[in-house]
């Protein structure tokens, strides 16, 4: 566990991995940004089955998210995926030109 600013976050810190940028494209998918400047493709759906991602289901929810210091926070800060976690549950993403 860490603490950034009074907020205690599950796991250890990757040094240097934060999301910079995400945007919902639809699906239960969403475009992430990470601080490495790679882009990838992050399904929600792999975390649906964890009763701590429950609310997630509801695609409004899902869409209504903020990054709060590098990480991704959904209902208020209730509801957070560390960044080194959305990371290694993403898929490579090649922007066709």
């Amino acid at each position: 566990m860490y603490i950034i600013d009074g907020i205690a976050y599950a796991g250890e810190p990757v040094e240097g991995i934060e999301v910079s940028r995400a945007r919902y494209v639809g699906e239960r998918v969403l475009l992430v940004t990470f601080s490495t400047g790679e882009t990838r493709l992050f399904d929600a759906s792999c975390l649906l089955s964890m009763p701590a991602f429950e609310p997630l289901e509801d695609e409004d929810v899902l869409k209504d998210f903020r990054l709060e210091h590098g990480i991704m926070t959904w209902c208020d800060g209730d509801i957070d995926i560390a960044p080194e976690e959305l990371y290694e549950r993403s898929f490579e993403y090649q922007q066709v030109a």
